[in-house]
């Protein structure tokens, strides 16, 4: 079996292994909005004339938690689609081929 084609067989797997352990950063956000929303419920039905600043600062904090999800997805898409090329060029720099 050539080596060249080893290599980059692990650069691929690599790739993967790690977009799929970034897609993980999704279940965070998911798991926080949910129970800030829910405390946000709580605090509105136990004083329904604070609405509108509860929800205010509900939506903030779940747009500030939302980016650790999207940053995620953004590491996860260059590991698919942008690295592997990149780690292709520079083993074959590497090893002259």
């Amino acid at each position: 079996m050539d080596m060249f084609a080893l290599a980059i067989g692990i650069i691929l797997g690599g790739c993967a292994i790690g977009a799929g352990l970034a897609m993980i950063a999704g279940i965070g956000p998911g798991i926080g909005e949910g129970n800030a929303v829910a405390k946000a419920c709580e605090a509105i039905g136990r004083q329904p004339e604070c609405k509108g600043d509860v929800t205010s600062t509900m939506i903030t904090g779940c747009i500030i938690a939302e980016t650790t999800g999207l940053y995620g997805l953004v590491v996860a898409i260059l590991l698919i689609f942008v690295a592997p090329g990149q780690f292709v060029d520079i083993l074959k720099t590497t090893l002259g081929k």
